[in-house]
Formats: C-alpha cells, structure tokens, sequence
C-alpha cells in the first residue's frame, strides 16, 4: 500500500487532473491521502523526538532537584551547627555577665573595706 502511494505522490500533478480513465477525483484522493500519510509520519517523527527530549530534560530536572536538596540538607545541618555554637557562646557570656554584675553589687563595700571607711558616727562598723 505505501508503495502505491509513494507511487502515486510521484505522478505530477497535471497528470493526476487529466486522467484519460475519469478517475480524476480517486487520483487526486489518493495523492492528497500520500501527502496527509507523508505529514502525518513527519509529525510522529517530530512528536517522538519532542518526547525524547522531554525525557532528558525531566532526567536533568530530576538530577538537579537531588543535587538541591543534598546541598539543601548540607546548608541546614550547618546551620544547626552554628546555632549550637551561637547558643554555647552566649551561655558563656550570660555565665561571665552574672559573674561581673556580682562583682559590681561587692564592690562599694570591699573598697569602703580596702581604704578602711568605717561608716560615720551611729554605723554598725
């Protein structure tokens, strides 16, 4: 059947409208039916590489999004890491800031103490 067709696509055009047999509208039939097969097999060829390329670009999305998300996980565990360390350091720092706030509240009385200041008349000291 593709033979004939490819046959008949072949006859030029003058000929197909001139048939001496009166099958003038079969002829003309047929080479439009060998065109629309001919586009039709154009578009699958066209339509199975648009498919092929749909699947590489979805495989390359599908590497990209696994390359993501580890990079995603790597950043978050970093963060978490830090934090841990942020937190440490400001335990410490409220830890020395307890200290010192200590330390002030003494200090009037251990410098009263260190020059020897006893208190005015009436004082316990």
């Amino acid at each position: 059947m593709n033979q004939l067709l490819h046959r008949i696509a072949e006859i030029p055009l003058e000929k197909q409208t001139t048939s001496e047999n009166g099958h003038d509208r079969l002829d003309q039939a047929l080479a439009a039916l060998a065109q629309n097969m001919a586009n039709l097999s154009q578009s699958q060829a066209t339509l199975t590489q648009t498919q092929a390329n749909l699947t590489q670009t979805q495989a390359t999305l599908a590497q990209n999004q696994v390359a993501f998300l580890g990079r995603m996980a790597e950043n978050e565990r970093s963060s978490a890491e830090r934090f841990a360390r942020i937190e440490q350091d400001i335990t410490a720092i409220m830890r020395v800031l307890t200290e010192h706030s200590r330390l002030l509240e003494r200090l009037p009385e251990a410098v009263r103490d260190k020059i020897g200041f006893r208190g005015g008349p009436g004082s316990d000291n």
